[in-house]
């Protein structure tokens, strides 16, 4: 028996969201959608029972892109979906699986299956950690005594509810991806960055009590002209002028923002457009764009949340093991690792963590910064590469499926064979380089706007997949208007 065969009866009853029968209006699925962003909302404020004082956030800055939020109901976020994503895409690209997704329905649904059945599983081992090693979220032992339970019964249920609100991400992005528009994770992630970007430019101190003073940028700059706050060493000084750019004013992580939209916006419009006609109606003629983000942005998602899942594995070592050697990692009083193996492995998050020459770094010498700078953007380029080609070949969007697709409509290539094999040869001259050379352009774009800063300290890589993913959700929504405004249509969109 294949593994198909064995596994067959367990992933087939995997608990899954019906389809809809027929179409959905556009009203309809955009009620959908906005009835789940606001659930998600609503989940990220449900505050874990039974978590004591002194928890932190294991996900640090690789929060922007996981959605969820520290302490909640949602703490995982998406992480376990993404985990699960690398190792499909692993397998997947290797050929290990020996799926056929595009032709037989019953791999089809075996792959559905296979991927919640590894979401419950990442998402089980995500909790685990977190609530019996390393204090990330402690039970709290007054409640332990209130309840008349062991203190391990309590992490227990902490755990459960971190194990449910993990399932419960799970088929809220189902619902979106069935009944809604796009998908959930892209909805959850534009949700949790916006909220970071809109509080960085309108933050007022209340919104975060104990935090001390706390500024958004409007409003500091708000201060600055009428003098309730003042730069440091006056305007017209060196030191004034570095806190205009890389302190209080954030002048660098304005434009940084700003940059990055413009840019992704640009990069998503450049395109190679392959003409098509219809061999069937004469005058029929189209165009299929390859776009220079051919695979998207998402597959930028799994390479930092492969770095997110070394550094967890760092901060738990570091946790539960008191010899731990010091070329694995040494870490400070709040956990974050200064030097080591994990140090050089660890993602660039802001300017503060590597420019020295302003008096930052963590005290670094500049030859250890600039090697983790090197491996960062190595990682991102070199990985952004290779999960572009892996996200093309297993959402069916290579040079072979999309042929067939193509065939299957009737088009064809004006002046070649009208036959899949003359399709793919054309579309194999630009398909796979272009994948190959928008990865690795998402990757620069993200380390570089970590090194530089943004609005509310969002990641590179979250506003990268912020622009980019509200991006393609307007050319949707334009789309699903233009199909209730000509149902005939919908037979050519399929």
């Amino acid at each position: 028996m294949s593994w198909k065969d064995t596994a067959e009866p367990v992933l087939t009853r995997m608990p899954s969201v019906r389809r809809p029968d027929g179409h959905v209006p556009f009203k309809r699925k955009l009620g959908w959608t906005a009835g789940i962003l606001v659930l998600y909302f609503f989940l990220t404020n449900v505050l874990l029972f039974g978590v004591g004082s002194g928890s932190s956030d294991i996900f640090g800055q690789f929060r922007s892109i996981l959605a969820g939020s520290q302490g909640s109901l949602l703490q995982v976020g998406i992480g376990p979906i993404v985990t699960a994503s690398i190792v499909l895409q692993l397998l997947g690209g290797a050929d290990l699986l020996g799926l056929d997704t595009q032709n037989n329905p019953r791999d089809q649904v075996l792959y559905q299956g296979l991927q919640k059945f590894l979401v419950v599983v990442m998402t089980a081992l995500t909790a685990m950690p977190m609530v019996f090693a390393g204090g990330f979220l402690p039970a709290d032992d007054a409640v332990a005594s209130s309840l008349g339970i062991p203190l391990t019964g309590l992490q227990w249920l902490i755990f459960l509810q971190v194990f449910i609100g993990g399932i419960l991400i799970l088929y809220m992005d189902e619902v979106v991806s069935k009944w809604g528009i796009g998908s959930g994770v892209g909805l959850f992630i534009i949700a949790g960055v916006s909220q970071q970007l809109i509080g960085g430019l309108i933050t007022f101190p209340a919104i975060a009590p104990g935090e001390g003073e706390q500024y958004g940028i409007f409003l500091q700059w708000i201060r600055l002209a009428i003098g309730e706050a003042s730069l440091q060493g006056g305007l017209l000084t060196p030191r004034g002028v570095r806190d205009l750019i890389f302190g209080q004013g954030q002048l660098l992580a304005i434009l940084t923002t700003v940059s990055i939209f413009i840019i992704v916006v640009y990069a998503e419009s450049v395109r190679v457009e392959i003409p098509l006609s219809n061999a069937r109606v004469k005058g029929a003629r189209g165009r299929f764009p390859v776009k220079l983000i051919y695979a998207s942005v998402l597959p930028m998602i799994l390479v930092r949340a492969l770095q997110m899942n070394v550094q967890f594995m760092g901060r738990i070592l570091h946790a539960q093991w008191s010899g731990m050697p010091v070329w694995l990692g040494q870490y400070d009083s709040n956990a974050e690792v200064q030097s080591g193996l994990f140090y050089y492995l660890a993602p660039i998050q802001r300017p503060e963590d590597w420019m020295w020459f302003i008096g930052e770094g963590g005290g670094n010498t500049p030859l250890e910064i600039m090697t983790r700078v090197g491996v960062d953007l190595t990682v991102m380029i070199v990985g952004g590469a290779i999960f572009a080609i892996f996200w093309v070949k297993t959402t069916n969007m290579g040079p072979e499926a999309t042929a067939q697709q193509i065939h299957g409509s009737g088009m064809q290539i004006p002046g070649f064979r009208q036959n899949v094999k003359s399709i793919e040869r054309v579309l194999d001259q630009y398909i796979p380089q272009v994948t190959v050379i928008g990865g690795a352009l998402v990757g620069v774009l993200a380390v570089g706007a970590n090194m530089l800063g943004t609005i509310g300290g969002v990641s590179g890589t979250g506003l990268l997949l912020t622009v980019s993913i509200t991006y393609k959700l307007y050319e949707q929504m334009a789309e699903e208007q233009l199909m209730e405004m000509h149902p005939m249509m919908r037979q050519m969109f399929g």
